[in-house]
């Protein structure tokens, strides 16, 4: 894994207030409780990246350590993009002794295909067997 640009800190665990104060008003997850951002963080292995004191950046990984994880909730904020962050955090995660020998992996983007694909991501070659139960406008 690459260093950090200078005055960048990447970290175990994550800032529930500075999680919240981001996932609340982002695409995926708008108006999130806090309470509900703090059970997920406590409940996921998570990392993130500061910078002057501040969270700029968080990932985690929903798992059971055994089989299956899915990486969730990665961010960077403006200002900060394009240096590295969000491979980092992605790669801490992915190297995690916790984490290894599991059978699959899964995520879902919008916007961030290129950099999975970076980290040996791939689109689902059979996407037509997996199904989900989705609630978008559960925070609303």
């Amino acid at each position: 894994m690459s260093a950090l640009p200078d005055g960048y800190e990447l970290r175990d665990g994550a800032d529930a207030r500075a999680a919240h104060a981001f996932l609340s008003q982002c695409y995926w997850s708008p108006g999130i409780p806090f309470e509900t951002v703090k059970k997920a963080l406590a409940n996921s292995l998570c990392v993130s990246v500061v910078h002057s004191g501040a969270q700029v950046g968080m990932a985690r990984v929903i798992t059971d350590r055994a089989t299956f994880a899915y990486l969730a909730d990665v961010y960077v904020l403006d200002g900060h993009g394009g240096k590295g962050l969000a491979k980092a955090m992605v790669s801490r995660l992915q190297s995690h002794a916790e984490l290894q020998g599991l059978r699959r992996w899964m995520l879902a983007t919008r916007d961030a295909h290129g950099l999975y694909q970076g980290l040996g991501w791939q689109p689902l070659p059979d996407p037509d067997i997996f199904m989900q139960r989705h609630f978008p406008d559960i925070y609303a």
